[in-house]
């Protein structure tokens, strides 16, 4: 399927409000567009304005909800991790009513597809903040993490390897990049039901451990060495003209601790490629913090603490089946890519009615 490489995206400011206000009534003039991505981790939004070369955030909001806790032993979703999702969702809302949002596309992704009784918290979700949220597949995850990244392909890119370290999944992305325009084709996708989140649960103690990170190691290797027979992916490396690509919050934190960041800043790590053996010793440094260290990093901190190891041990596992020497750092991700949609299509059909599933009403 091929993907328009589109735009790229502009950061998200430090502060959404003060963006917001130096530009005065320019705001409400441009059509305004949202993108809210509930994961098994994260609760974001993203309310963007289109712009020369991309889009314009205007507002942002990201909270950690751990929706997927404990959804591995009881194949459901708990009252408390619904709680606070809700919570997020609320506040979400309550952005999105104090703006004229011209379109919206609001997703859930692994935990609510694994989960049992994820139908019916999405109802509860629209009966309570009138937010509607549709379950997206592991495909189209892919395929909005890939749309995202592609401005990140350069001349010279004859293949891409995308992967989305989640927190109920990894999702692999394999392309064709067409020569001219760097567009990319997904020629395979493959959703491994391992994330931060469900690994921290099972083993994350284990992860501090050398023979417990090695064995997660070992685990998603298995588990990606059929996609690798399959695609013939490290063939396609050693032959060249593969671009490694990670979007998540374990690759943004290695490139982070690579560039000896005093503090994290999207600016600095959003498209930067870095050589794969720099990523691989700010991993070995991460795990020679432990935990306290890790708490106190300041590309880290304490609400991540338990997430970081178990990527890393994704992390490590993809690059032990594919060696590629460089590793293009992504941080952007699913919202970004469905705001590219929504703006695309509103050029090319702008009478069309906004496709089911997609919108927001205050509740009554």
């Amino acid at each position: 399927m091929p993907i328009d490489a589109g735009p790229t995206p502009v950061s998200e400011p430090r502060s959404a409000a003060r963006e917001a206000g130096a530009t005065g009534r320019r705001d409400h003039a441009a059509p305004l567009y949202a993108a809210l991505d509930l994961g098994t981790n994260n609760c974001r939004l993203l309310l963007a304005t289109p712009a020369a070369g991309g889009f314009r955030v205007v507002d942002s909001f990201s909270r950690i909800v751990r929706l997927g806790e404990g959804l591995v032993g009881t194949g459901q979703l708990s009252e408390a991790a619904m709680e606070r999702a809700l919570a997020a969702l609320r506040a979400c809302s309550d952005k999105l009513s104090r703006r004229p949002v011209r379109a919206l596309d609001a997703v859930a992704t692994e935990a609510c597809r694994r989960a049992g009784n994820g139908p019916g918290f999405l109802a509860r979700v629209e009966r309570e903040t009138g937010l509607r949220l549709r379950t997206i597949s592991a495909r189209e995850e892919a395929e909005l993490a890939m749309e995202s990244c592609a401005p990140l392909l350069e001349p010279g890119d004859r293949r891409a390897l995308l992967f989305d370290i989640g927190g109920g999944s990894t999702e692999i992305a394999w392309m064709r990049v067409q020569p001219h325009t760097r567009t990319p084709e997904l020629i395979g996708y493959l959703s491994v039901p391992v994330g931060v989140v469900t690994l921290s649960e099972r083993c994350g103690p284990s992860c501090f451990t050398a023979a417990g990170f090695h064995a997660v190691v070992d685990e998603v290797a298995e588990r990606l060495a059929g996609f690798d027979a399959v695609h013939r992916i490290a063939q396609e490396i050693r032959a060249g003209g593969v671009r490694l690509m990670g979007t998540s919050g374990t690759v943004t934190t290695l490139a982070g601790v690579a560039m000896a960041l005093p503090r994290y800043r999207r600016p600095l790590v959003d498209g930067q490629t870095l050589d794969a053996d720099l990523a691989d010793q700010a991993l070995g440094d991460l795990f020679a913090l432990g935990r306290e260290g890790l708490a106190a990093h300041p590309c880290v901190g304490p609400e991540r603490v338990e997430f970081v190891l178990p990527g890393c041990a994704v992390y490590a596992a993809i690059r032990r089946v594919w060696p590629v020497p460089r590793l293009t750092v992504a941080d952007r991700g699913l919202r970004e890519g469905m705001l590219q949609r929504l703006m695309r299509a509103d050029r090319m059909a702008p009478r069309r009615p906004a496709p089911r599933g997609l919108g927001w009403q205050a509740p009554g």
